[in-house]
């Protein structure tokens, strides 16, 4: 058995060679530690993290992303500091609750802002943790602190549309006008909910207050968004209670309604992920109510101008007014 010492040693080229021959002899992970020298948890961490998907081990790749994450280490916030514009731009998409990738990673900057050098996200991330970015990383920790997620009510809906029901077109996202819908309720001494509408291509969010919650005041608002969206053809919902009024639903705003399967909230994994950002405003356990309609159409709006990667770096805001311009054209 290596000593202690032995065992914390760093992995070296020449291990990394025998971690790939001993991979393909079928050797075990503790095999493989005692035969290098580390402990069974240095492997299975370079196995982990140094290994491409679907494929086994290989050394020449594992040094090349060793190289990689220890010059990403020595990166420092300079590129950014000593470039006004640059800084200026950046700064303005971190005050809007924008994450680091999305503004570089994400080739945000690249696209839209040629004149400006390109970033990468560890730069941006580098700059946020130093002196010069403390109050936007103090905003960012005050906000992305909070967790989420709230408690529903069920109840038997009868003569649901299952998913399964739903055609192709809007399973691969290829159609505007496919939303997914959720609730975000109040806690305990909270009254009322709000309700989320997510364009499953164009990931553009809608938002409404209801309260108090209930059937009418859940078509009303239902009705204020098919009047600001009128795109809307469908909603996937989970098995809130409120829908026992589906039909009515689908008959007075036109549109038709598919359910999840119970407990299965990956269904709708649009709008499960855009609840996760709205929790950062607000909170789990908050009253609904005590919330404006004026904050919950900013909150609507900042969402609606959020970068996002599966958008080719452009927020929904923007592929809603490239869809309208089209649709627009003889």
């Amino acid at each position: 058995m290596a000593d202690e010492k032995t065992k914390q040693k760093q992995l070296t080229k020449y291990d990394r060679n025998e971690i790939h021959k001993l991979i393909r002899s079928k050797y075990t992970q503790t095999e493989i530690a005692d035969r290098i020298g580390v402990t069974q948890g240095a492997i299975s961490y370079e196995l982990s993290q140094k290994t491409r998907k679907g494929r086994l081990y290989n050394a020449k790749y594992a040094e090349h992303k060793t190289g990689v994450n220890k010059k990403y280490k020595r990166i420092r916030p300079n590129t950014i500091v000593e470039n006004p514009k640059l800084r200026k731009t950046i700064e303005e998409y971190l005050l809007d609750d924008q994450s680091p990738e999305h503004i570089s990673i994400s080739k945000r900057i690249k696209k839209y802002h040629p004149e400006l050098p390109y970033v990468s996200g560890v730069t941006v991330r580098a700059f946020i943790g130093s002196v010069y970015g403390r109050k936007i990383e103090a905003r960012r920790k005050s906000v992305l602190s909070k967790k989420y997620r709230g408690k529903k009510k069920s109840g038997r809906i009868v003569g649901k549309r299952m998913i399964d029901k739903r055609p192709r077109i809007i399973n691969d996202k290829k159609r505007v006008g496919d939303m997914e819908g959720d609730f975000i309720v109040s806690g305990k001494n909270g009254a009322g909910a709000l309700l989320i509408h997510n364009d499953r291509k164009l990931r553009y969010p809608l938002l409404e207050k209801v309260c108090p919650l209930s059937i009418r005041t859940m078509t009303n608002a239902i009705g204020r968004m098919k009047k600001r969206y009128p795109e809307m053809k469908t909603v996937t919902w989970d098995n809130d209670i409120l829908l026992i009024c589906h039909k009515e639903l689908e008959k007075k705003f036109d549109i038709k309604i598919y359910f999840c399967h119970s407990y299965k909230f990956w269904e709708k994994g649009g709008v499960e992920n855009r609840n996760k950002i709205i929790r950062m405003y607000i909170p789990k356990g908050a009253d609904i109510s005590r919330y404006s309609r004026r904050f919950i159409r900013k909150l609507e709006e900042k969402l609606q101008r959020r970068i996002m990667k599966c958008l080719n770096y452009r927020t929904p805001k923007e592929m809603l007014e490239i869809h309208r311009k089209r649709k627009k054209k003889p």
